[in-house]
């Protein structure tokens, strides 16, 4: 992808990783006869279903362009990276918090604790391997920044949505295996129903702030700040260009829309300024590899 980062390999590995943990979360429910367990199941194909409508996403962006969406479908992920930024809050936080509520006005004691802290360490094994290979591809355009820092700034919708995910079941998996270790300890099951309320808490956080990035996404964002900075430096750099009055850019998707105003050097025709503003063309797109649609307006004055 012209990002540098292939999100479509930490959507696999999420993806793998997901559907192990539900498989082996199903077995200790049939093991078990656990109704709580097979409600983590369903949870974790759910979670699996996530990472499907993200690959759809990707497949959908791609999708040439027509006379109706003369500037393609590139924004095709951001709405299904919203989708899931949905699911992660109603299925995931809200359905964790009504659980942990349950929990509080009827408490029972743990079933079969062993069989879960078991599926709980495989778990939280599976969910690091999916954030690793994560981490992995976001390092790749960090640039540096710090996570959050790189969080609010990304254009990649998809792999927001993977970085989320992957940290808010690693840090729920932590808190739910803490819960368990402490009811069994304590023998006061209430520690069990406070570890599931915080779990909810942590996912309803994790799509709130999801959301919120993909929201700016739908709307319309400039491409990453860095990108940017490089390509006004460029321009500035250029010996055809003598001053850079305006510098647009819209991110679509994986693809950019890039408008530029500038005042050109004097070429004395217009044959030369024409192909003066092709050789920055030609030169600007080989350098910005995701630069899909390119305007360039020669002027005066801003």
């Amino acid at each position: 992808m012209s990002h540098g980062a292939d999100s479509l390999k930490s959507i696999l590995f999420a993806l793998g990783a997901n559907t192990a943990i539900a498989v082996a979360k199903l077995v200790a429910a049939l093991i078990t006869g656990s109704g709580a367990m097979l409600a983590e199941s369903i949870h974790s194909f759910a979670d699996a279903g996530n990472q499907t409508l993200l690959i759809l996403g990707l497949k959908r962006a791609r999708t040439a362009p027509s006379e109706d969406y003369p500037l393609g479908y590139g924004k095709a992920i951001y709405f299904w990276s919203f989708i899931v930024a949905i699911i992660l809050f109603s299925l995931g936080g809200l359905f964790s918090l009504y659980e942990g509520w349950h929990k509080l006005q009827h408490p029972e004691p743990l079933s079969y604790p062993l069989v879960a802290i078991g599926v709980l360490v495989f778990a939280m094994v599976a969910e690091g391997i999916s954030l690793w290979g994560c981490l992995r591809e976001v390092n790749k355009v960090r640039a540096g920044r710090s996570y959050w820092r790189w969080f609010r700034q990304s254009r990649q919708s998809e792999l927001l949505v993977v970085f989320g995910e992957d940290l808010a079941a690693l840090l729920g998996l932590a808190f739910a295996l803490l819960a368990i270790v402490v009811t069994l300890i304590t023998g006061n099951p209430a520690y069990d129903a406070v570890g599931t309320l915080v779990i909810g808490a942590l996912l309803l956080l994790i799509a709130i702030l999801i959301g919120n990035e993909v929201r700016e996404l739908l709307i319309g964002q400039s491409a990453d700040p860095l990108e940017r900075a490089r390509m006004l430096d460029w321009l500035q750099q250029r010996p055809e260009v003598e001053q850079v009055f305006n510098l647009l850019t819209m991110q679509m998707g994986a693809d950019l829309m890039v408008a530029v105003k500038a005042r050109m050097v004097a070429t004395g025709s217009e044959a030369g300024l024409i192909r003066a503003i092709n050789e920055v063309e030609a030169g600007f797109r080989q350098q910005f590899q995701g630069v899909r649609w390119l305007f360039f307006e020669p002027d005066n004055q801003d």
